[in-house]
């Protein structure tokens, strides 16, 4: 008598997984390498912890890999990421007159009201994903992570272009301050629609 065998589970621990695990590895490291403020070192393990994040993406899409897990601890990492390199930098930026509290404060409670009002309304059966601007407000505070130590890697006697990336990396922050406010009230807007408020 034939038994029908049932299809094969992905596996939790895969590859998708495994590099968003090591993203947030990274994320410890870098933390470490702004205290020490060594520039091209964050640089480095910065641009490599982006990497793994479009790789583990495209690898669960590509191959199939994606599940539960993949779904909750990748955002979850990049917030960790993000938001930690934010608080790590804001000493250094307020010296500096590049960074304020009020704008790292608008970081972090976006990413913790976004999470738990995303949590409540896909257990309430809602889809409420990310979406475009999201995405942009995500592309925008990495661009300005990169923007911050590029500008510390210029030599001080280079004054033009140390200007110049000034300006960029101070663009950059106002920028991606301005896009995350907004995305949250999107977000916000969004949840009140479906709830009928």
């Amino acid at each position: 008598m034939a038994t029908l065998t049932p299809p094969e589970k992905p596996k939790v621990w895969n590859l998708p997984n495994q590099l968003t695990a090591s993203r947030f590895v990274l994320a410890l490291v870098l933390f470490a390498l702004i205290s020490h403020e060594l520039w091209s070192w964050c640089l480095t393990v910065f641009l490599v912890a982006a990497f793994t994040d479009w790789l583990d993406g495209y690898l669960a899409r590509k191959q199939n890999l994606t599940s539960t897990l993949g779904r909750i601890l990748d955002p979850l990492v990049d917030k960790v990421l993000m938001c930690g390199a934010y608080i790590c930098l804001l000493p250094i930026g307020v010296r500096g007159e590049w960074l304020w509290p009020w704008m790292v404060t608008v970081v972090v409670a976006r990413e913790l009201v976004i999470t738990g009002l995303r949590s409540w309304m896909e257990s309430h059966g809602a889809i409420f994903g990310a979406d475009w601007l999201g995405k942009f407000k995500m592309g925008l505070q990495c661009a300005a992570v990169i923007a911050v130590f590029v500008a510390f890697l210029v030599p001080e006697s280079m004054a033009d272009a140390r200007y110049f990336f000034d300006a960029v990396r101070n663009l950059l922050i106002w920028a991606m301050t301005a896009v995350t406010l907004l995305s949250g009230l999107q977000y916000v807007w969004k949840a009140a629609t479906l709830l009928n408020l």
